[in-house]
């Protein structure tokens, strides 16, 4: 227990140099001034025949209640001319009802008929949603979002121009806002970034499997989009935003990863198993998607944050000497750290051990749900020919 104490405490190491660069990039990032954001064509403060100068992109599968939120933020937005496309894809709740409600002409309401053959969900709303786009910017935005005040579009696309706009593409982490049980769960998104992957990487190197697009928001150039076609690209992956970043950067694309909490708020899930749900769709896939990967990925996330666990049981029983709960303290500290930045309650940091054992479950979950092709999400199958985001 003692040498497995050691080497736990070593990879907890490098996890708190990743958390320290990504959380001082971050900082960074929000400090510096940002430029204007683009002009529509001929100048236009409204949208024309002409276009304007951004488009933003919702995909909407029974979304009522989250529209009803999104949309009030969205059209009261200044600063920049913008139109919202937003695609109804073939919902069977009031989601086209909410879209009607709305008599803004920066508004356009698209009603599809779901994906066909060949296709899943949310790629193909998106796809159709970006054919109506009249905009020279594109922001991608899901309909679980909300805009934290006026000039949050304004300043989301001025993030974008300032790594140089054409040829770059900007994601990043939101605000959550889930409370509760859910929060547990959802806590893992920004955890898996800010303790994982180093941000400032992202942009620097040519290596696909260092890059990140977050599918709640990204922007990227009309031009670049009409050039690549990304979701044609991945038309058939539920991980869509996954696989859109690493094709933007096989095709040359440098993608940036910022804080946008001041910009957006998202609130994913309303229970604990809507929760437990929504994550087990994708926890397998992200986990490697195939038995190998997944057992290499799933070993490796157990000896970093479950075993601390079992350490600290094992000196409390006297089979390790004290040192061993070490582990457990830099678990809760690394799991702190994140949690301040996403400002999520200090009873979800205190229940820490708790957390990351539930993701090791949800991913076993998630694998055997895969196998049995049982997975699927608002209506749909995961997988296959439909997607369930």
């Amino acid at each position: 227990m003692t040498a497995l104490a050691a080497v736990v405490l070593a990879l907890h190491a490098g996890v708190f140099l990743v958390l320290g660069v990504n959380l001082v990039a971050f900082a960074r990032g929000r400090s510096r001034a940002l430029p204007a954001p683009p002009e529509p064509e001929g100048g236009a403060a409204a949208p024309s025949p002409a276009g304007v100068a951004v488009s933003v992109l919702v995909p909407a599968r029974n979304e009522e209640d989250n529209l009803r939120r999104l949309l009030p933020t969205l059209l009261a937005q200044t600063g920049v001319a913008f139109e919202a496309v937003v695609v109804d894809d073939a919902s069977e709740d009031g989601t086209w009802a909410v879209l009607q409600a709305h008599a803004d002409p920066r508004l356009v309401p698209v009603r599809g008929s779901g994906p066909p053959a060949g296709w899943v969900g949310k790629p193909h709303a998106l796809y159709q949603a970006a054919r109506r786009a009249t905009g020279r910017v594109l922001v991608f935005l899901d309909a679980d979002a909300e805009l934290r005040d006026e000039r949050a579009l304004a300043r989301l696309v001025g993030r974008w121009a300032r790594h140089g706009g054409a040829g770059t593409a900007l994601s990043g982490l939101p605000r959550y806002l889930d409370r509760g049980p859910a929060a547990l769960l959802t806590s893992l998104v920004p955890f898996a970034i800010l303790a994982a992957l180093p941000t400032p990487l992202v942009p620097r190197t040519k290596s696909p499997g260092l890059s990140a697009v977050n599918g709640q928001v990204w922007v990227l150039g009309a031009d670049d989009y009409r050039r690549l076609r990304p979701h044609e690209a991945v038309r058939d992956e539920v991980l869509e935003d996954v696989m859109i970043g690493r094709y933007l950067k096989r095709s040359g694309v440098r993608l940036w990863v910022e804080d946008l909490s001041g910009e957006l708020a998202v609130r994913m899930y309303r229970s604990f198993g809507e929760a437990w749900a929504g994550f087990r769709k994708n926890a397998y896939l992200l986990a490697g998607g195939r038995p190998a990967p997944f057992a290499a990925f799933f070993a490796l996330y157990t000896l970093v944050w479950v075993v601390p666990s079992a350490l600290a049981l094992g000196g409390a029983a006297g089979l390790a000497p004290p040192w061993a709960a070490a582990p457990l303290v830099t678990l809760v500290a690394v799991k702190l750290g994140v949690d301040r930045w996403g400002r999520f309650p200090l009873w979800v940091s205190a229940l820490a051990p708790v957390t990351l054992a539930l993701g090791a479950a949800l991913q076993l979950d998630s694998a055997w749900a895969h196998a049995r092709g049982r997975v699927a999400w608002k209506g749909r199958a995961v997988g296959g020919a439909e997607e369930g985001r």
